[in-house]
């Protein structure tokens, strides 16, 4: 059981292409109780259509709810309703699979009387990022974030803005395939479970070369693809397995690395935030904390999650009520 001693929550839902996830956060005591569930991906497959994804965040919402709910003491009242509606902050993106939150935060504020505050994915990432390392102070400032998963691979500006929390824009960006996507289609390849990242890096932490890449960057972009071609020719030459792990999260560190130095010529000294299911691999991490002052999301917060979501909410109902 939770126990808090407010009983006055924030919920936070966000339903990604993924991941169903479910989220309480007292601003009182700023603690969180999360759930979720992966959406179910059949064998062999590196992806779900959205009518699947669509269907599956139908079955699995009203049960998370449940589950998070009956982990707390008392009945609960909740402030406000924070909901992923959209992948980003930019005009024209959408995704079907978010509608399904979307429905249930409305439900939810009509019948409870209370705000319902709509983020992009994106940013629930980058916030449950800055919850969960301590940073805070990232709320009164500029800085980098690194959004990097199977959906995305983007660096954007972020800066504080007084009706909206943040605004940002994209400084960098993968120009064909996203990290998370490389790395579950060698994963796949490999004949390692979908989503493959887990795997894919218990496999390289057994292997001890040093493993040299190069890779593609152009400007503050990045290609990515290189890699999956790179690792297909070393399964089919029966490559060691580990060594081929390693390659593959290899190159996509030093990918990263490579446009976080870009950025920064370009952008200025400023701090460097990392969040999406990527960035909770540990040699990824690793890589990148020797070559910069890095802020990490803690890996329970990296993956899709509605903490962010949640957290957001809060700070929105706060800055409303202060009007």
């Amino acid at each position: 059981m939770m126990t808090m001693e407010s009983n006055r929550f924030v919920l936070g839902i966000d339903t990604s292409n993924y991941t169903t996830s479910v989220a309480l956060y007292d601003p009182t005591e700023k603690k969180v109780c999360h759930k979720r569930k992966l959406l179910p991906v059949s064998e062999g497959q590196v992806g779900l259509r959205q009518s699947d994804a669509v269907f599956h965040h139908t079955q699995q919402l009203h049960v998370l709810v449940n589950e998070l709910f009956e982990e707390l003491e008392a009945k609960p009242e909740i402030l406000a309703i924070g909901v992923s509606s959209r992948p980003r902050d930019m005009e024209g993106s959408y995704m079907p699979c978010f509608t399904v939150g979307i429905n249930a935060a409305n439900i939810l504020g009509a019948v409870l009387g209370v705000p319902v505050f709509k983020f992009s994915h994106q940013m629930g990432h980058i916030a449950a990022a800055i919850y969960s390392s301590d940073a805070g102070y990232l709320y009164d400032r500029n800085f980098i974030a690194f959004h990097v998963s199977g959906g995305t691979t983007e660096a954007v500006l972020v800066k504080p803005d007084t009706d909206k929390i943040f605004s940002s824009e994209i400084v960098g960006k993968t120009l064909d395939l996203h990290a998370g996507q490389a790395i579950d289609r060698v994963g796949v390849s490999m004949g390692l479970p979908f989503p493959c990242g887990k795997e894919l890096e218990k496999l390289a932490l057994k292997c001890d070369k040093n493993i040299k890449v190069k890779t593609c960057i152009k400007n503050t972009d990045c290609c990515l693809s290189g890699i999956q071609n790179i690792c297909e020719k070393m399964i089919k030459n029966n490559t060691d397995s580990s060594e081929t792990a390693l390659t593959c999260l290899a190159f996509v560190e030093k990918t990263l690395e490579g446009m976080c130095s870009e950025i920064l010529n370009r952008y200025g000294d400023m701090p460097i935030l990392f969040a999406g299911g990527v960035m909770s691999n540990s040699i990824i991490r690793k890589g990148l904390s020797e070559k910069f002052d890095c802020i990490f999301a803690l890996p329970e917060f990296s993956t899709d999650n509605a903490c962010g979501t949640a957290v957001l909410a809060a700070y929105k109902y706060q800055k409303e009520l202060e009007k």
